[in-house]
C-alpha cells in the first residue's frame, strides 16, 4: 500500500500552492478529504513523456482503402449521403 499524505480540503484551499509544489518537489502524492471521506487525489505530473516526432514512422503499413468499391457492407456512413 502506498503512504500518502491526507488534508482536509480546507486546508487544501488554506495552502493550495505551497502543497503543490511539495508534490512536484518530493513526488509524494497528497489525498484531499472532505469529511473524512476522499475527494481527490493530487500526484506529481509525469514529466517522463516527451514528443518524439517520426517516433512510429515505418512502424505501420497501409495497405488499402477502407472504402471497397462495388461492395455493400451495410454502413451508412453521414460522409457518404
Amino acid at each position: 500500500m502506498v503512504n500518502m499524505k491526507t488534508v482536509t480540503v480546507t486546508e487544501f484551499k488554506s495552502h493550495c500552492l505551497q502543497m503543490l509544489e511539495e508534490v512536484r518537489s518530493t513526488g509524494e502524492t497528497i489525498e484531499i478529504v472532505k469529511r473524512g471521506k476522499p475527494l481527490a487525489t493530487v500526484v506529481p505530473a509525469r514529466t517522463d513523456v516527451k514528443y518524439v516526432p517520426g517516433k512510429f514512422k515505418d512502424s505501420i503499413e497501409i495497405v488499402g482503402d477502407i472504402m471497397v468499391d462495388g461492395v455493400d457492407l451495410g454502413i451508412v456512413w453521414e460522409a457518404m449521403q
